[in-house]
């Protein structure tokens, strides 16, 4: 038979052609079994497919490399070459804009990552730098395939090297539906939000077996790497969800703040909230006590857009907030301190926290409104041997660095290097208001008075009423609500209930802002 012959039973003609075509990609799409199928769904786990179909818009998918195999061959594998190799590659588009994305399909080796699996990822990738769009990943993947040794390894390696070239150019959304396990689990930790399902997603770099090998500790996979651990505990996880339908809609939610690449600004929406709305219940919310309490999520509300937030990390260093809000229509990043938490104070966990956001927001465009109520670092010596220091150091390096505008409100208290690192105007805040309850001073009024009045209240008759009378005066001369408006450390003293406005005609006012970092490779933030 010459190479112009055709096989026995082959199509002849074009539309036989065409047939054949439609044959096999329905095998694609409908995966290796129904069977595999089922067991997918018993799992309380949805496939790879309708999981982009829920991302989506509808009939927006064009998927990229869907008859691609593998080519290993060993252990069994040159038996089994399904389509796809186990991941789902494309692009398609969220509320109109383009969005590219990959996901695992665990009915394909388990959703193992291979060579031809890996390559396709990195495409997909690359596809996305070069787009300046963003990149969602929805992982359900049992980690490197074996059976294909160090090629897989060197796979992972691959998107690793993107997730970084990526980083700061193209926003990076990992969303676990299922296991990731050892090196697997460092491109999520590379992007820029994580977002897990309780029950059915884990990340470990060591599974339980092996730490119970180990340490001799038993633990579940749950209790180990689950949603609920990475959210409250260990910080990996950003968002964490029941179920996947939740989960998948808040992504979708989350790329309507974001900007398709740093080049961009974030989508303007149309708000029918009005731009000089008061706020008078703000002059209840927050007490002048500052020894007295208050959720501040209550005065986001205030000001946002609709009282409309997604708040990242809500879990995690609870004493510190990071939400992402429209005022205006306008994408704003707010970090706001939360007395309800530890009194609102800055410690390890907050710092590291807040730095993220902050560099997040600076990377793709989104102005930073700071709001503080701040008593100063935790003390303690679990916190300066944790490294209360560089960790602090983080989020002032990143306030520091940052060239989005940036407008800092003193709602009370503020003391100590807590309110210089929390975006003061000394370090570049391109604004800053008070409120008439703000106190800003380098310590509370009674401990500067220990300090200062010592020797005269030891030696006075009455020592407690001497420190009464000195903590008094300390107050009235250097923490009256006017003090640092008089130097010109704020900008203006504001009426609470005018805060939205006032913020609102400030970031507009700043739009055109433009700032030049010195020329250099890059920074070397603290660690």
């Amino acid at each position: 038979m010459t190479v112009l012959d055709e096989a026995p039973g082959e199509p002849t003609d074009a539309r036989g052609r065409v047939a054949e075509l439609h044959e096999i990609r329905a095998q694609a799409v409908a995966g290796p079994s129904e069977k595999a199928t089922k067991a997918q769904h018993a799992k309380g786990k949805l496939t790879a497919r309708e999981r982009i179909e829920l991302l989506l818009d509808p009939d927006s998918f064009r998927e990229v490399e869907q008859l691609r195999r593998h080519r290993a061959t060993g252990f069994g594998l040159e038996a089994k070459k399904p389509y796809t190799d186990g991941v789902i590659t494309g692009w398609g588009t969220v509320e109109g804009r383009t969005v590219f994305v990959y996901a695992h399909d665990f009915r394909i080796f388990g959703g193992a990552l291979g060579e031809a699996h890996a390559t396709k990822i990195h495409k997909i990738m690359d596809m996305a730098i070069a787009a300046g769009a963003p990149l969602v990943s929805l992982n359900d993947g049992a980690g490197a395939r074996i059976q294909e040794g160090v090629s897989a390894l060197a796979g992972y390696g691959g998107i690793f090297q993107r997730n970084t070239k990526a980083s700061g150019v193209i926003p990076q959304i990992s969303v676990m539906l299922g296991p990731c396990a050892g090196g697997a689990a460092y491109s999520p930790a590379l992007t820029d939000f994580v977002f897990m399902v309780r029950d059915t997603s884990q990340m470990f770099i060591t599974g339980p077996d092996v730490v119970k090998a180990v340490t001799g500790e038993e633990i579940t996979q749950n209790g180990l790497g689950g949603a609920d651990v990475h959210a409250e505990t260990s910080g990996v996880c950003h968002f964490a969800y029941d179920d996947e339908e939740t989960c998948i809609a808040e992504v979708r939610y989350l790329l309507s703040l974001l900007p398709q690449n740093n080049r961009e600004n974030p989508p303007r929406a149309e708000s029918a909230d009005a731009v000089d709305r008061r706020s008078d219940v703000l002059l209840d919310l927050v007490p002048a006590d500052g020894n007295r309490p208050y959720d501040m999520t209550k005065v986001i509300e205030e000001i946002v857009d609709d009282g409309d937030y997604l708040e990242v990390h809500e879990r995690w260093a609870r004493n510190i907030i990071c939400a992402l809000g429209r005022m205006d229509g306008q994408v704003v990043g707010i970090v706001a301190n939360q007395p309800q938490a530890l009194a609102g104070v800055l410690d390890i966990e907050a710092s590291e926290k807040a730095a993220r956001f902050v560099q997040m927001c600076d990377a793709f465009n989104i102005p930073i409104v700071t709001l503080l109520d701040v008593p100063g670092f935790l003390p303690g010596v679990d916190q300066e041997h944790g490294g209360i220091i560089r960790h602090g150091a983080k989020l002032l390096y990143a306030y520091c660095n940052a060239t989005v505008p940036r407008i800092s409100l003193i709602l009370r208290k503020a003391y100590g290097g807590a309110y210089i690192v929390m975006d003061s105007q000394s370090i570049g805040a391109d604004l800053t208001y008070a409120w008439p309850t703000n106190e800003i001073a380098v310590m509370g009024a009674e401990g500067a008075a220990n300090v200062i009045f010592r020797r005269q209240i030891a030696e006075a008759e009455d020592p407690e009423a001497m420190r009464t009378r000195m903590v008094k005066e300390y107050k009235s001369e250097l923490m009256h609500p006017y003090y640092a408006a008089e130097r010109g450390l704020v900008d203006d003293v504001i009426d609470p209930a005018e805060t939205r406005e006032v913020l609102i005609k400030s970031l507009a006012m700043l739009q055109t802002k433009h700032a030049d970092l010195p020329s250099r490779k890059h920074g070397n933030p603290p660690q």
